[in-house]
């Protein structure tokens, strides 16, 4: 009798503890998915329906979304995010292979103070470096231009960059590169021939992390782009105004938002495998 009495009330606690992490799990997911739910809600209403709360637009305005485009050159922008993201991510990863390869796997003096002092140039705020990027900019004759965007955000994805592939180099076997030496392989072959193949995750994760990082980030591209035909995504929905300085179209607001937002979601769902084994394949060794 006893010994049922227990297995019910082991029965019962794993119940209510399944119960709880459900919950919580119910609880996590909506505080994350609610707000970018909402912002689609609201870029399906106009007028005065925008201060109404409605789960869903009796009537949806999808006018909303094409005034995007027509009112000022949204699609340039998202041309300009997207070329400006994508080559940021390919120096990154180009500049961080290289510096990955000789801090994972050459040996040298100061090598671990190095790679601290590449981690703690992430450390600054944007705005503390914001006067000296702008002369640099500015000297070598980048100002508006988009190449200048593509330079300074490597501020803040070149460390990242260079610490999550180097943790992974490290974890790769010496076998690999002391049979390719052998077969009289050049530095420059070994990264690309045998270590770039195996560390497909970490470089999509990577990647990934630092086009999101270049598609939103605001401060740079607020400085240094000056014309509506350079600015990228988030500078041009900042910059969206109304009739008046107080009346702001929050729906076309809305509408920028999910456009600029969905492309995102979209990768992610697409690498969320590699992503997940990229962050966790130099956590565990052998």
């Amino acid at each position: 009798m006893l010994i049922k009495t227990n297995a019910r009330l082991k029965k019962l606690k794993r119940a209510v503890a399944n119960v709880l992490f459900y919950l919580l799990l119910a609880v996590i997911v909506l505080y994350t998915v609610f707000p970018f739910y909402w912002a689609i809600v609201s870029s399906l209403k106009s007028g005065s329906a925008l201060f109404q709360v409605d789960f869903w637009p009796q009537d949806p305005y999808w006018e909303n979304y094409v005034a995007v485009f027509r009112e000022q050159p949204f699609g340039r922008n998202i041309l300009n995010s997207l070329l400006v993201s994508i080559s940021t991510v390919l120096i990154s990863l180009s500049l961080a292979l290289a510096a990955a390869y000789a801090m994972g796997r050459i040996q040298f003096r100061g090598r671990t103070l190095l790679l601290f002092v590449i981690l703690g140039v992430s450390m600054f705020p944007q705005v503390a470096v914001l006067s000296g990027m702008f002369e640099l900019i500015n000297s070598l004759g980048l100002y508006n231009n988009l190449l200048a965007l593509s330079l300074s955000y490597m501020i803040f994805t070149l460390p990242f960059t260079v610490w999550v592939l180097t943790t992974f180099m490290r974890e790769l076997p010496k076998e690999l590169e002391e049979a390719a030496i052998v077969d009289g392989a050049t530095p420059f072959t070994i990264v690309t021939k045998v270590f770039i193949p195996l560390m497909g995750p970490a470089l999509v994760t990577t990647g990934l992390l630092a086009f999101i990082a270049a598609w939103n980030e605001f401060l740079f591209a607020l400085t240094f782009t000056l014309s509506s035909e350079m600015r990228t995504v988030p500078v041009a929905i900042a910059l969206i105004s109304g009739a008046s300085s107080y009346e702001l179209p929050w729906g076309n607001i809305m509408a920028a938002s999910v456009i600029v937002t969905v492309p995102l979601i979209v990768l992610v769902l697409v690498f969320q495998r590699r992503i997940v084994s990229g962050l966790t394949a130099g956590a565990v060794k052998g």
